[in-house]
């Protein structure tokens, strides 16, 4: 008997996948280098809550026109907000103390003095007509003069000239840019767009300029910044007596580098201060989580860590032990993105990345159990073949997966401010290191060692030769979930109720950053340990106060609104530490958490939810993504009771938690969906009800891997970590369990649900409108339930 040749077409193919993994290497190879190059050469950046920072106060000042009262000074918040974004410095905290005082809280700023330069000019921009030049030279202006008066003021070279009346003003100012021209050898420059009347007005004062003879001073527009004239051009020749400069937007020239050709934009953009801002202090104050704290938190995450890959190893062997050492290059990876960004790292961004973990463990998971799959289908299955099939039939639910995440992400850079702007960063890094750690790195490692002929003679050791033990119990078991999706709809109803109850019996606790509270500042004969009066104050009743150190013998108190004898219950705790004890400041603060920052976070997370709804309609049906909106809501309002039953705060921490508690419910949802959208593919007869079943099933092992993967991080959280580590840890392992369960019992039923509605009245009107049952059920139940076990591997 002859032995058969091998099909021509093997060699060529296997040399093409040869090709695919080292190209797959090469780009590994190039990302971790450049990463651990990253790492090694730039630091990242910790935020207050880790490290501390410097503090600048600024007072406000009244002048002839505006008031320095609360409504200027809680304005003028908003204005430094924008400006300190502009920045570049991120997780910045800003409140107001008492009527005047603003507090600025910033982290790792390396150059404060310019930090509060830049903070505390008024940036009153205004535009104004030249009269003339002056007989007499302009006197010093310290105080800013009446933009509605004429005045005198030195150009840039100094020749004094008489300026009319404001023009124009920061208020018609749309946008600012600082750019540089390389056409013409300019240098930098900045230009400045008008609004529509600004337009209007610019045209109008450049056009009676242009009526003046060339190098008569009356032929310039001077642009004051604060007083000072910052430009005085000439109106070009070009430009028609009454005509004017069209295209509502000018040109900013000078001697300008590119710092402060920025710093100059961003005044613009930013605005001016509604009333002049007077920096008092300037210092340095430590981290608002204490020492104890932060080692427990990072011994805490180390154990979670460990404990996640020892689980991972378990079940999967060998293919859970490569998976593994890609998730140590997915915290490189990201490491190195933050750094090289200059983001700033802080607890509310730490969030980002535990969803970001659980997303790159899920995208390794799914790989696998596909392999698992595949491999139980084929009679002699191949180890590697089974992997190529398992990254390629699990690429569209990670990749869904991960783009909604990162739509949610992106919105909440771009429109969000805060620390919610910063979850979006971290987020979007977190993600995109999870896809390059899952789809390139682990499936670089899992394919060379599918591939050498030790592993090949020993296919127990890679882990996805069996089907697993979850696997196994459903194929014995072989449930209907399915087959009264309303049952399961009441049962979460219920629990939806019960947890929502408690927002109304018990309402809800909003922390120090929502609702402002009381600062209180002590000047002590000896240096107290932040710890130490953190746990004094816990002992004393107020367990959410804020203790930071201030300068060398200073201790700032952040807590809610106390009474007088409580205020004097905290003056006697910190004395009892630190010996003779000044009150150096006891103000009233407001929320750090503003009014227009929470509607910017509130709208951002609402484009956010509408803009994962539209991708999850066109991208699979309209009924999926109504589903999973639905069972969004639900996790949402279960996750906000539970910490109203249990007295928890509503603050930033929390907030955090809330936002990755939303990803990963969409997270889930959109695998199980993805399942079932590839077996309507196969079969359109089976009823839909059946279909959502087989894929419950079928997706259930992942589920309960990835739950128990991001179970052990969270649980060791909320075990070993301290203060607000702890809360963080517990949102998320009630958001982890309540999500895992509404995937497959809240949205599963609930699509049915709608998918029979809408099959129920097609078939209605199809049997001429009669009564009865839809076609649709009765199949489900003419169907034997031992069906699901032929698709079940």
């Amino acid at each position: 008997m002859k032995r058969s040749r091998p099909h021509p077409r093997s060699r060529p193919r296997s040399r093409s996948q040869s090709r695919a993994l080292r190209v797959r290497a090469l780009v590994a190879l190039a990302v971790i280098a450049v990463s651990v190059a990253i790492a090694v050469t730039m630091p990242v950046r910790l935020g207050l809550d880790l490290r501390g920072g410097t503090q600048i106060v600024l007072e406000t000042r009244s002048t002839s026109t505006a008031k320095a009262g609360p409504e200027a000074t809680d304005r003028t918040v908003e204005v430094l907000r924008g400006r300190i974004d502009a920045l570049g410095v991120a997780e910045p905290t800003i409140v107001r103390s008492g009527d005047h005082r603003i507090v600025v809280e910033l982290p790792g700023v390396q150059d404060p003095k310019k930090a509060a330069d830049v903070l505390g000019r008024t940036a009153q921009l205004t535009v104004h007509a030249v009269l003339g030049a002056a007989e007499t030279p302009a006197g010093p202006a310290e105080r800013p003069a009446d933009a509605a008066k004429e005045r005198v003021l030195p150009d840039e070279a100094g020749q004094p000239l008489r300026l009319a009346a404001a023009v124009l003003t920061g208020q018609d100012v749309k946008g600012a840019d600082a750019r540089f021209d390389q056409q013409n050898g300019a240098g930098w420059h900045v230009t400045v767009d008008f609004k529509d009347k600004g337009s209007d007005r610019w045209a109008e004062v450049t056009g009676k300029a242009a009526c003046h003879p060339a190098g008569d001073p009356k032929r310039r527009v001077a642009i004051v910044l604060d007083n000072k004239i910052i430009s005085a051009p000439q109106v070009d020749p070009s430009v028609a007596c009454g005509a004017g400069i069209s295209g509502g937007s000018t040109q900013i020239t000078g001697s300008f580098d590119d710092a402060e050709a920025r710093e100059l934009a961003l005044l613009i953009k930013g605005g001016a201060l509604p009333v002049p801002v007077e920096t008092v202090e300037q210092r340095t104050i430590g981290a608002t989580l204490g020492d104890e704290a932060i080692s427990a938190g990072a011994w805490a995450a180390v154990i979670g860590t460990a404990l996640t890959a020892l689980f991972i190893i378990v079940v999967y062997r060998l293919m859970g032990a490569l998976s593994t050492v890609a998730l140590l290059c997915y915290g490189l990876i990201s490491y190195a993105a933050l750094a090289a960004i200059g983001a700033t790292l802080t607890l509310p961004g730490l969030a980002g990345f535990v969803l970001a973990i659980g997303m790159a463990v899920d995208a390794n998971v799914l790989v696998f159990e596909r392999a698992r799959e595949e491999q139980a289908l084929r009679t002699r299955p191949s180890t590697r073949a089974a992997l190529t099939t398992g990254f390629r039939s699990a690429f569209s639910a990670i990749a869904d997966s991960n783009i909604t995440t990162l739509i949610a992400a992106a919105l909440l850079f771009f429109l969000a401010s805060g620390p919610v702007k910063g979850f979006g960063v971290t987020l979007g890094i977190g993600v995109l290191a999870s896809m390059v750690s899952a789809l390139v790195i682990t499936r670089v490692l899992a394919e060379f060692a599918a591939g050498r002929p030790s592993v090949h003679r020993r296919p127990h050791l890679t882990g996805i030769s069996t089907t697993g033990p979850v696997r196994d119990a459903l194929l014995r078991r072989d449930p209907f979930l399915m087959r009264r999706p309303r049952r399961w709809l009441a049962a979460s109803g219920i629990v939806l109720v019960l947890a929502g109850s408690g927002i109304v019996a018990r309402g809800l606790d909003f922390g120090i950053e929502f609702t402002g509270g009381r600062l209180i500042e002590y000047s002590t004969a000896t240096g107290v340990d932040p710890d130490r009066a953190r746990t004094a104050l816990a002992d004393a009743g107020f367990p959410r106060a804020v203790v930071q150190s201030s300068g060398d013998n200073g201790l700032t108190v952040r807590t809610e609104q106390l009474s007088d004898a409580e205020a004097t219950t905290v003056t006697e705790t910190v004395a009892g530490l630190g010996g003779k004890t000044d009150k150096v400041r006891d103000e009233l603060i407001g929320p750090s958490l503003g009014e227009e920052l929470r509607r910017n976070a509130l709208i951002a997370l609402g484009l956010a939810l509408g803009a994962q709804l539209l991708y999850l309609a066109v991208r699979f049906r309209p009924l999926f993504g109504a589903a999973a909106v639905g069972a969004l809501a639900h996790d949402v309002v279960i996750l906000v009771g539970v910490f109203a039953w249990l007295g928890k705060p509503i603050d930033g921490v929390f907030l955090a938690a809330l936002l990755t508690v939303i990803g990963y419910s969409v997270n889930d949802s959109v695998v199980l969906f993805d399942r079932i959208r590839e077996l309507l593919g196969k079969d359109r007869r089976t009823p839909f009800a059946r279909l959502t079943n087989r894929a419950i099933l079928q997706t259930l092992p992942r589920t309960v891997n990835t739950g128990m993967g991001a179970v052990l991080i969270l649980a060791s959280l909320a075990v070993l970590a301290q203060d607000s580590l702890t809360d963080f840890a517990v949102a998320l392992l009630i958001g982890v369990v309540v999500g895992t369960y509404s995937s497959v019992f809240t949205a599963a039923p609930l699509a049915v649900e709608l998918h029979g509605r809408g099959s129920g009245s097609r078939s209605s009107r199809r049997a001429g409108g009669t009564g009865g049952e839809p076609a649709v059920r009765q199949r489900v139940r003419e169907r034997e339930p031992r069906e699901v076990s032929q698709e079940v591997p």
